[in-house]
C-alpha cells in the first residue's frame, strides 16, 4: 500500500528536478550565457593540443579533461 506512494514520490521528485534543471540550465532564468570555452570546438581542439604537447617531467602519461576536471591514467602496453 505504501509502495505506490513511495514510487510516485520518487517519480515526482525526478520530474521536479528535471523541470528545475531545464529552467536553470537551458532557459537560463538567472541570466548569463554559455561560456565560449565550452561551446567553441576550436578552443577545445587547441586545448587538447596544448595538453598533449605539455612536457611531463615524471609519472605516467595522463589525459586531462578541462571540462570535468578528471584525470585518467593511460596504461601503455609497451615495456621498455
Amino acid at each position: 500500500m505504501s509502495g505506490k506512494y513511495i514510487i510516485s514520490a520518487i517519480i515526482g521528485s525526478f520530474g521536479i528536478a528535471y523541470v528545475c534543471d531545464h529552467a536553470v540550465s537551458d532557459r537560463k532564468i538567472f541570466g548569463g550565457t554559455t561560456p565560449s570555452t565550452v561551446s567553441n570546438k576550436a578552443w577545445q581542439e587547441e586545448t587538447d593540443k596544448k595538453f598533449h604537447a605539455w612536457p611531463r617531467s615524471a609519472g605516467s602519461p595522463v589525459v586531462m579533461n578541462p571540462i570535468s576536471r578528471q584525470n585518467f591514467i593511460i596504461k601503455s602496453n609497451t615495456k621498455p
